[in-house]
């Protein structure tokens, strides 16, 4: 059985550094901890405050409990010290570091001047990690495990050096499932050993321990733990060395899939169950199971139109993914309960069981309420429909240019592709929760404006002059003001049934000072992208312009959001019926 070390540790655990207390101590199984693995820190060296620590982490099996005694390890920090003398050819033909024979979880070397670490190769390839290197001359490794994805599975410093006085404490920390997963493989313990000292205050406590002495040295070789004290610097200097059992071989605790009781499906479902339901036991999810996937750049979360269904099926790498996953009201999901157990990580099912909703909810809501990626689809098609239209007019009056050029948007690519290489398309078609706060209605507000700001200012300017007005009348307009005088500029010429040819024929001044109500919404999205966050009265004021309740703000802003979108569309749809009447005129 593991020693109680803090209770079988002289100093009282009242009185125990915190550090020294952690290094004591066991870890227990949650699977979020981080577990120091080695460490080299040094603070204040000659100074009232000083502390050090020398550890390694060593894979030792239980039986080794009962051997007592510190390894070299203890003393110097690192695996291996220094370098083998080798005098002769094939000297060194059986180089095999370890700790006192017994193999360790990050490498660590070093001279007293120099030192290097990494995690050990057994690990990474045992648990099959990857590594990222960040920085440059304060480099540091990252191992990740990209086939889930979990990403800081261990990570630390690579190197530092010693001159008198630390360049930079070094410092290893492995995930406690992952590290836990790899002593279980192992049948092993991962084993603390170290070295520790500081400067204390000189405590009657701890005077006790002492007897009257100077120096006192307890425990010793023949123990789990040494520990020196003695008076120096005013104080009382405690060392220890130490060697601590302290990660058992369980593993933590894990999401399993089966056993889960879905709402709307009697009985627990298993993978194996899942695999044999042929009828459609149908889940649904509220779409904020979305949101973790959206937020990362190593999911695909790209909506797919597939007969006429949105779906909004995460996957990740061609590892795994969730499967005919459909979007349904505002922001529901609907899916099979069999797709959602087809091969993936347990860990991902149970995040999709956390937003499972009730049927008794369900039914509350509108199964045919317009959600948001419909909503930027509808936005997409009177986009590409502008293009084309403003394409015909700019040929129409001597200034061509290509629709794509124009909206930025190819109609052959998404008809091909749809929207996996538009990611701005996808970044705006990201769930938008009823519960949504200000700054990311705000957010959003930006990134609608920004899709189609992208429209050339100098190709709306120059077929804004070919209907007659000089150049110096609308040097200074920018896009929301050019798009709303050519929308008044078609408006004219629809009123007065003038065929495409009598574009140019006569400018009449309020085509560039008329504010078209139709139009409006781009201003007032225009005022929303601007407004800051913090002060909610230019936010409530623009609302109210496109006449929303904002009584209804109380509960979030996704309704809001939704208003905003319709009335934008609105203006777009508005101008693209406009040019589409001239146009038709113009044969």
């Amino acid at each position: 059985m593991p020693i109680d070390y803090l209770q079988e540790f002289p100093i009282n655990t009242v009185l125990l550094p915190p550090r020294l207390r952690s290094l004591l101590e066991p870890v227990g199984l949650d699977p979020v901890v981080r577990v120091d693995v080695s460490e080299r820190y040094e603070n204040d060296p000659y100074g009232p405050a000083r502390e050090c620590v020398h550890m390694v982490m060593a894979v030792m099996p239980e039986a080794e409990m009962a051997t007592m005694g510190q390894t070299r390890a203890s003393v110097d920090g690192v695996v291996a010290f220094s370098t083998p003398d080798i005098e002769n050819q094939g000297g060194l033909d059986e180089y095999a570091p370890s700790v006192d024979g017994f193999d360790y979880l990050v490498a660590s070397w070093g001279s007293g001047s120099f030192y290097t670490y990494m995690l050990a190769e057994k690990v990474w390839m045992a648990l099959g990690l990857s590594m990222r290197v960040l920085g440059q001359g304060a480099q540091r490794v990252v191992f990740d495990d990209l086939g889930l994805p979990e990403f800081g599975i261990a990570e630390g410093e690579v190197s530092g050096s010693y001159h008198y006085v630390a360049s930079r404490n070094l410092r290893w920390r492995m995930s406690n499932e992952y590290l836990r997963q790899y002593l279980w493989m192992r049948g092993a313990w991962g084993v603390r050993i170290f070295y520790y000292q500081t400067l204390l205050p000189d405590l009657p406590d701890i005077r006790k321990l002492m007897n009257g002495s100077r120096h006192v040295s307890v425990g010793g070789r023949e123990s789990w733990f040494e520990l020196d004290i003695r008076e120096h610097d005013g104080g009382l200097l405690v060392q220890v060395w130490a060697k601590v059992f302290a990660v058992s071989p369980d593993r933590c605790p894990s999401a399993n899939a089966d056993g889960l009781v879905w709402p709307g499906i009697e009985g627990e479902m298993t993978k194996h169950r899942a695999e044999g339901i042929v009828e459609q036991n149908t889940v649904y999810l509220d779409d904020g199971f979305l949101e973790k996937y959206e937020q990362s750049s190593f999911y695909d979360t790209a909506p797919i139109k597939y007969h006429g269904r949105w779906l909004c099926s995460p996957s990740y790498l061609g590892q795994w993914g969730f499967s005919d996953c459909v979007r349904v009201g505002r922001n529901l999901i609907k899916v099979p309960v069999r797709e959602l157990y087809k091969p993936k990580p347990d860990r991902e099912i149970v995040h999709a069981f956390q937003y499972a909703v009730h049927p008794e909810r369900v039914a509350q809501f509108d199964l045919a309420e317009e959600h948001i990626v419909a909503k930027v689809d509808r936005l997409v098609r009177q986009l590409l429909i502008l293009g084309d239209n403003l394409s015909a007019l700019g040929e129409a009056v001597g200034t061509p240019k290509d629709s794509e050029q124009i909206v930025k948007l190819s109609a052959a690519e998404i008809r091909a592709n749809g929207w996996m290489n538009f990611p701005e398309l996808q970044r705006l078609a990201q769930v938008a929760p009823l519960s949504m706060t200000e700054q990311a209605f705000l957010a959003r507000c930006k990134s609608l404006h920004e899709l189609y700001q992208r429209i050339p200012d100098g190709f709306i300017r120059g077929i804004v002059e070919r209907a007659g007005h000089a150049r110096k009348d609308v040097a200074n307009f920018a896009s929301l003001k050019l798009l709303q005088a050519l929308t008044n500029i078609v408006e004219r010429l629809n009123r007065d049934d003038e065929q495409l040819d009598a574009f140019g024929s006569g400018a009449d001044p309020g085509d560039l000072s008329s504010r078209n109500e139709k139009m409006a919404a781009l201003f007032i999205n225009n005022d929303l992208r601007i407004a800051d966050a913090h002060h909610a009265g230019g936010v409530i004021g623009a609302l109210t312009a496109l006449g929303f309740d904002i009584a209804g703000l109380s509960s979030g802003y996704g309704h809001a959001l939704d208003l905003v979108f319709d009335r934008v569309i609105a203006s777009f749809e508005h101008l693209n019926t406009e040019l589409g009447s001239l146009l038709s005129r113009g044969h």
